[in-house]
């Protein structure tokens, strides 16, 4: 944040604030400093909120709104870990199947449980279901 406050990036600051005081908050909640992965999750959830306003800002034809969360999106994103690629992803995937012997639509949640736990966000949950569903050759909804 100080980097930002020096070089003059007022967005980009006033970014770090809203994700500081969610933290901030957070830790007031739970009484204690937040582990990596609970920093994470805050994250994610301001993420996954700004995702949703882009969403409202297109349909109300807001482009320059929805241009700006997504500005915020992408200063979120880079706090995060690397996301997995989707080949990465559908390896651990496969081994998951065969540790646990999955075979149909039938084992799906053993298999997501697995799976995340895995990747611990380094992958969406939806992201994680989709391919899962695809490769256990499932038409689950």
């Amino acid at each position: 944040m100080l980097k930002a406050l020096k070089e003059g990036k007022r967005d980009r600051v006033s970014i770090l604030r809203y994700a500081l005081s969610a933290l901030k908050n957070k830790e007031k909640d739970l009484g204690r400093e937040l582990k990596d992965e609970e920093a994470y999750q805050v994250l994610r959830g301001l993420i996954k909120k700004g995702k949703e306003a882009v969403e409202q800002f297109r349909q109300g034809k807001r482009d320059d709104l929805a241009q700006k969360e997504e500005k915020e999106i992408e200063v979120l994103e880079s706090f995060l870990p690397k996301a997995l690629s989707d080949e990465e992803l559908e390896a651990i995937i496969e081994e998951t199947l065969r540790e646990l012997g999955a075979q149909g639509p039938k084992d799906f949640g053993p298999v997501m449980k697995a799976v995340m736990s895995k990747v611990k966000g380094q992958a969406e949950g939806q992201r994680v279901s989709e391919l899962v569903k695809k490769k256990l050759g499932s038409s689950l909804s």
